[in-house]
C-alpha cells in the first residue's frame, strides 16, 4: 500500500457572486466540504489543485483562474483517516487555492468520493462546512474579492 503525503491542496470553487461549491463525502454523509485532495509524489501544489478539482467536479481549473492564496493550515488528521498515512503521521499540512468560476457551472462528481454537490451563497458555505480550515478559507473570500 502507499501512504497518502501529509500535505494537501483545499480548492475553494466560487463565483463573482460568492456562491461556492460544496461537495458531500461519500464516506462521511452529512460532512460537506471544498474540494481536498492530498499530493501525489512529483505534483507542484498548483497541480495537485489542478488535477483534484478535475477528478472531483469534472470542472478544469486551466478553463479559469485557480489562484494560490497564500494560506497554509497544518491540522491532525482525524483518527479514522490516519490508516491512509504513513505510521506515526498524525498531521497535515493544506495549502489553500480558490477557483474562480463565471457562475454555478455542472459539476460532475466522482461517486466514490461524494454523494452530492451543491451551490450556496459563501455564509452558508461557511456555515455548513464540518472543517474549520475550510471555514477559515471560505469566510476569506468577500475581502479577497471586495
Amino acid at each position: 500500500m502507499t501512504h497518502k503525503i501529509p500535505v494537501s491542496t483545499l480548492v475553494v470553487i466560487y463565483t463573482p457572486a460568492l456562491d461556492v461549491l460544496l461537495l458531500e463525502r461519500a464516506d462521511r454523509p452529512g460532512f460537506w466540504q471544498s474540494v481536498t485532495g492530498s499530493q501525489d509524489p512529483g505534483e507542484t501544489l498548483a497541480e495537485t489543485a489542478a488535477r483534484e478539482v478535475l477528478e472531483e467536479t469534472g470542472i478544469r481549473a486551466a478553463d479559469h483562474r485557480l489562484e494560490d492564496w497564500n494560506l497554509q493550515n497544518v491540522f491532525e488528521i482525524y483518527p479514522v483517516w490516519r490508516d491512509r498515512y504513513a505510521p506515526g503521521v498524525t498531521h497535515n499540512t493544506e495549502h489553500v487555492f480558490g477557483l474562480r468560476v463565471p457562475g454555478r457551472v455542472p459539476v460532475r462528481l466522482e461517486p466514490r468520493e461524494h454523494l452530492a454537490a451543491e451551490w450556496l451563497p459563501w455564509h452558508e458555505a461557511a456555515a455548513r462546512v464540518f472543517s474549520w480550515s475550510n471555514r477559515k478559507a471560505i469566510l476569506t473570500l468577500p475581502e479577497r474579492h471586495a
